[in-house]
């Protein structure tokens, strides 16, 4: 149950991170890469938009694999739970049905 956990906290953190990279990011080429305006910075224009796409990409797939084996991590039921779940519906598919009387028809 602890796997569980951790995966999913991972995911929310991913999910959270992938949010708000993809809120700084403008579709016409602007959004954080546009404040930066210097042809000589270190984290130019055109930088700043690869290094945002490569964290979208990077969360992207992150998140797929963390979905993905948090298949495998899923608490399943135990066997006894399971076996009173079977008793459950074996006592209810082999009850008889109730033959509840009906009231006779009005007789005006």
């Amino acid at each position: 149950m602890g796997a569980y956990i951790i995966v999913s906290v991972l995911i929310l953190i991913t999910s959270i991170l992938l949010m708000l990279v993809v809120l700084v990011q403008n579709s016409k080429g602007g959004g954080l890469a546009s404040n930066f305006s210097g042809n000589n910075q270190y984290m130019g224009v055109r930088k700043t938009a690869d290094f945002l796409e490569k964290s979208t990409w990077t969360l992207a797939v992150v998140l797929l694999v963390l979905s993905l084996f948090s298949i495998f991590v899923i608490p399943r039921s135990n066997s006894v739970e399971g076996a009173v779940d079977t008793e459950l519906r074996d006592q209810i598919e082999n009850t008889q049905p109730i033959n509840i009387p009906t009231p006779p028809a009005d007789q005006n």
